[in-house]
């Protein structure tokens, strides 16, 4: 995308001409989603309902974080509280794919019902390059199947657009700085959320715990960045293991939960480095997790890079 001005004008054009009727996007707050809901919105204004759904797999505190969001940038916001739903469909399933389907196919579920009440005919996605080369197809191999492809039912009744499908994520850092929205150096967040970082069967007692490790990851990684320790990663969160290892607490032993830090720099997230972090920080990440949370009793740091690793775990 050499011409930002050019696709911008480019795109409403066409999402003028595609969309007649009421269009739903399916808007998580992130990057990807919220410039194409921005994008559209240019396009049809009041046409287009966003739709954010809590699917209970969320970063602490971002379910009023992105509600304040969206509404700040006059979107026609609805928000729904589908978190039970999510992890009653995910009970019992451990495997990465298989939870990257149900999620996939849950939201769909979701927005169908919501698109029914609203009238839309018309689903639009925040789906980028990265996505449809990792779920596979045709030639390529599948690496995972990101919930906004490899996840749509194959019976899905609305139609479905996808304004940013052959831009890079650097492409839309780059799209978004050029529609002066704020969140554009926001850094990912996978779809499927923290279903995909607690390994395992990702229950309610499960994510609680990793969303306040990871909570942990983000503040004081942020806070040295501020103090020049360090470079700000370009995505650094923690992952729950399904292994739980033997710790100390006082002078009895303790079997507790194994948390990993991960931290990578990169431009596209098609390949990624991990992030060269020192000691000092590390500790401060670790000494506070094990204080805050009894259930974790070790802490990792992953210093794998993409290949042969993927950034997520799952």
């Amino acid at each position: 995308m050499r011409d930002v001005s050019k696709f911008v004008e480019e795109s409403i054009q066409k999402l003028k001409d595609e969309i007649k009727e009421t269009a739903i996007i399916a808007c998580s707050g992130g990057v990807d989603s919220t410039t194409a809901a921005v994008l559209v919105n240019k396009a049809i204004g009041k046409q287009l309902v966003t739709v954010f759904v809590d699917t209970g797999y969320l970063r602490k505190g971002e379910a009023e974080k992105v509600q304040e969001l969206l509404k700040s940038l006059d979107l026609n916001l609805h928000f729904i509280d589908a978190s039970k739903e999510f992890y009653k469909a995910l009970r019992g399933v451990s495997e990465p794919e298989r939870k990257r389907k149900i999620i996939g196919n849950l939201f769909i579920k979701v927005f169908e019902r919501e698109a029914e009440k609203v009238g839309a005919d018309t689903l639009i996605q925040g789906t980028i390059a990265p996505d449809w080369i990792e779920s596979g197809g045709e030639l390529r191999d599948t690496i995972k199947s990101h919930h906004n492809v490899g996840g749509l039912p194959k019976d899905m009744k609305m139609k479905l657009v996808e304004p940013l499908r052959d831009l890079y994520k650097d492409e839309v850092r780059k799209l978004a700085r050029h529609m002066d929205l704020e969140f554009a150096e926001k850094q990912p967040f996978p779809g499927p959320g923290l279903a995909v970082r607690v390994l395992g069967e990702p229950t309610e007692e499960r994510t609680n715990i990793l969303r306040e490790a990871c909570a942990i990851v983000e503040e004081e990684l942020e806070t040295a960045a501020r103090r020049n320790e360090c470079e700000l990663p370009w995505q650094y969160f923690a992952v729950l293991l399904p292994v739980k290892s033997v710790g100390v607490r006082g002078d009895v032993r303790a079997y507790g939960e194994t948390v990993v830090i991960r931290a990578v720099q990169s431009l596209d997230g098609m390949t990624a480095s991990a992030s060269r972090l020192s000691f000092d920080i590390l500790e401060r990440i670790s000494v506070r997790i094990t204080n805050a949370m009894q259930e974790i009793v070790r802490v990792v740091y992953d210093v794998t890079h993409k290949p042969p690793g993927t950034i997520e775990w799952e």
